[in-house]
């Protein structure tokens, strides 16, 4: 029997919106026929209700297998990623990484709860010490295949020495979360991760030291500028959108970046309808390469910005 996730300490608070519609619905069932027009007008209309949601972080556990797969899928796509092999891999390694639950509700509440339901997670996986591995071997040679595809031949050389440097390992950066999960979650998941990373280094414990972190964000760019490969390659800052606001601060600091579109994939069931002011927007990956040494900077980035 799997031991209970370690509860970790997170400020929560934050409100996240919840369309109304079903419990509507299950109301209007005993109304009487004469209002069933009326009844069915009422229900086509879409209702937004803020509702607060307290979150903590846990370590992750095996009941969050299918929470974190399908939040890699939400990442990856159609993309030739076994989400389930890295799912079983962030599990393995639970010293590190912490997913996002809501916290406890009480017996008496209304509200249908599945108490292992996962709104976000964080996690990191060091692809040189699984140097040889499947899943390591597998999305190395997806980002270099992209990377070849959107880059000068000499950004796809750095990019593979880097890989290939035993001395100096890349950590695969995951930070994933449903798109109504607001960005001030971030900074206290990234604290975190960062002191269970300077903790597995100083007890040798696997995942620990890493000169670079590898991490694909999921971007946006509006429809139209960005036609060709090299100019999509090429995008500039203020053109892009994140879906993870915060991750605008990692790209700040990447030595190597590129984009790439997902546009084919159509992932409008797992990111949500994504347009501003009535804008269509370009779906994009966006790769960066960031230096352990520019993570403070970073954190000082984030709570700048998105303290509450």
């Amino acid at each position: 029997m799997a031991s209970r996730p370690k509860r970790r300490a997170l400020d929560g608070g934050f409100s996240v919106p919840r369309d109304e519609d079903e419990d509507d619905e299950l109301e209007d069932e005993d109304e009487d026929n004469e209002d069933s027009d009326e009844e069915e007008d009422e229900d086509d209309e879409v209702v937004n209700e803020e509702v607060n949601i307290e979150f903590e972080a846990y370590s992750i556990s095996d009941n969050d297998y299918d929470g974190i797969k399908k939040l890699l899928q939400q990442l990856f796509l159609k993309a030739p990623v076994n989400t389930a092999e890295l799912t079983d891999l962030l599990i393995q390694q639970n010293h590190i990484g912490s997913v996002i639950k809501q916290t406890d509700v009480s017996e008496d509440s209304d509200d249908d709860v599945d108490e292992d339901g996962i709104f976000g997670f964080i996690s990191l996986l060091n692809l040189t010490e699984r140097k040889g591995t499947p899943f390591a071997e597998q999305i190395k040679e997806f980002i270099l295949r992209l990377c070849e595809k959107n880059c000068e031949k000499s950004t796809v050389e750095q990019l593979d020495k880097l890989f290939n440097d035993a001395t100096r390992p890349v950590g695969f950066l995951l930070s994933e979360r449903f798109i109504n999960v607001p960005a001030q979650i971030a900074l206290p998941m990234h604290q975190q991760l960062q002191k269970e990373l300077a903790e597995a280094h100083k007890t040798n414990k696997p995942c620990g030291k890493c000169y670079f972190y590898l991490l694909i964000s999921k971007t946006f760019v509006e429809a139209g500028k960005s036609n060709s490969k090299k100019k999509l390659s090429n995008q500039k800052k203020d053109e892009l959108m994140f879906a993870n606001a915060e991750e605008e601060f990692f790209y700040e600091k990447a030595i190597l970046k590129f984009n790439y579109s997902v546009q084919e994939e159509s992932d409008m069931c797992l990111g949500g309808r994504w347009s501003f002011d009535d804008v269509p927007m370009k779906p994009l990956r966006t790769v960066m390469l960031i230096p352990s040494d520019k993570m403070n900077e970073i954190m000082d980035k984030l709570k700048e910005h998105l303290s509450v």
